[in-house]
């Protein structure tokens, strides 16, 4: 009886794909993560009601309600002081869907699949970031559209307008960046739904969205001149209105830019440690 002897296995030299053939890859996956994340907003009544109903609710709440009782000193009267804030809140507020919709695939095991499979990594979270950018975009022309049918109007001119815009549009998805972290840190859907616009909703309505921070009182009135929703609708506002632009520019990007650098990691790595 003869035995034969085992060889080892020897590891094939397997080439890796040239750059740009990695990073075309990693757009169509990313392009395909995003059709399949906007397929569900679209379906899921929840996302489309806090997304789109709720911005309508407080913009003809606060137009024909409490608009009345807020002096302020615009061109146009309350209306026009109160849309920029009304887009920077809609756009901060869509960002629950990001929290919620995170939870819930880690809940349900899709993210351990979608690393199963032969896509590129970051594809999952990039396809996030561009699907939140598509639907806070879709938000900010639906609620500016609700904005005009109830008596807002531009004051600055074309080019201001759509800076303002994307500025709004900006905003969201860098609030977009914390409620990611928010989701994948919690994991749990019930928790998230629980306090995903917790930590947001001081620093909406401490701000200059609705009223001037110079009604408030003294002590509150330096936290909301300085904190980055009243730096960033400021901003909006005096796009869309007249006014000081430098200041609140260079604020604003410092302020968004600061968000993005520590939570994008900090989604990053919550992500690769989700389980």
């Amino acid at each position: 009886m003869t035995t034969t002897a085992l060889r080892p296995v020897e590891a094939l030299d397997v080439p890796r794909p040239p750059a740009g053939q990695l990073l075309r890859g990693a757009v169509q996956d990313t392009m395909t993560l995003t059709r399949r994340e906007l397929r569900i907003w679209f379906r899921n009544p929840v996302f489309l009601f806090f997304t789109l109903v709720q911005p309508v609710i407080f913009t003809l709440l606060f137009r024909y309600v409490f608009g009345g009782a807020i002096p302020v000193k615009v061109p146009g009267g309350y209306v026009n002081y109160l849309m920029p804030g009304i887009v920077a809140q809609t756009a901060a507020f869509a960002s629950f869907g990001t929290a919620i919709s995170l939870a819930r695939q880690l809940q349900k095991g899709v993210i351990d699949r979608f690393r199963a499979m032969p896509i590129a990594r970051s594809a999952v979270l990039n396809g996030r970031l561009v699907a939140d950018t598509i639907r806070v975009a879709f938000t900010v022309l639906m609620i500016l559209a609700v904005g005009y049918a109830v008596g807002f109007r531009f004051q600055n001119g074309f080019l201001p307008a759509v800076v303002m815009v994307l500025v709004g549009i900006v905003f969201g998805v860098t609030i977009c960046t914390v409620s990611a972290f928010v989701g994948l840190a919690i994991k749990d859907e019930e928790s998230v739904g629980s306090f995903g616009l917790v930590w947001l909703f001081p620093l909406v309505f401490v701000s200059s969205v609705f009223v001037q921070p110079s009604s408030m009182p003294g002590w509150l009135q330096a936290f909301a001149k300085n904190q980055p929703v009243s730096i960033v609708v400021n901003e909006m506002r005096s796009l869309a209105l007249g006014g000081p632009l430098v200041l609140h520019a260079w604020q604003s990007a410092l302020w968004l830019a600061g968000i993005v650098a520590v939570f994008v990691p900090l989604a990053v790595r919550a992500y690769r440690r989700a389980s």
